[in-house]
């Protein structure tokens, strides 16, 4: 999910309304919270989900709300947008007509590359814990 929706967002320059942020405004935090929770399960550590827990509760919700008020001063189509799609909880069907293609060069703009070596040492960890 990170992944698609680093493809289709060109920060600051146009509203990204279609691939996954016609289901929900935070795709990329969506898909944080779910991978953490995936390695959270994996794990079976309630120190582990208690600290992504705080972790999400005390900076990424802040930083959500800061960057809801960051797009409307930046894109006036903003606030019909925020209307019509929830901020994190997806939903099922898409709300956007216009779609928003995947673009490598937006990936390896956004640098969601990062993400991905991290989920990448998550699993080795967790692959390493399995096997001692």
């Amino acid at each position: 999910m990170r992944g698609w929706a680093a493809g289709c967002l060109a920060k600051d320059r146009e509203l990204a309304t279609g691939g996954p942020y016609a289901y929900t405004r935070n795709p990329l935090y969506l898909g944080t919270l779910l991978v953490a929770a995936g390695l959270v399960a994996a794990a079976r550590s309630v120190w582990l989900g208690v600290l992504f827990a705080a972790v999400f509760l005390l900076i990424y919700l802040p930083v959500i709300q800061n960057e809801q008020q960051h797009l409307r001063r930046l894109f006036p189509e903003y606030a019909e947008y925020a209307a019509r799609v929830p901020a994190l909880w997806p939903r099922f069907t898409r709300v956007e007509k216009r779609p928003n293609p995947f673009r490598m060069s937006l990936y390896l703009r956004n640098q969601e590359y990062q993400a991905g070596a991290g989920l990448a040492a998550g699993m080795l960890l967790l692959l390493w814990k399995a096997l001692h």
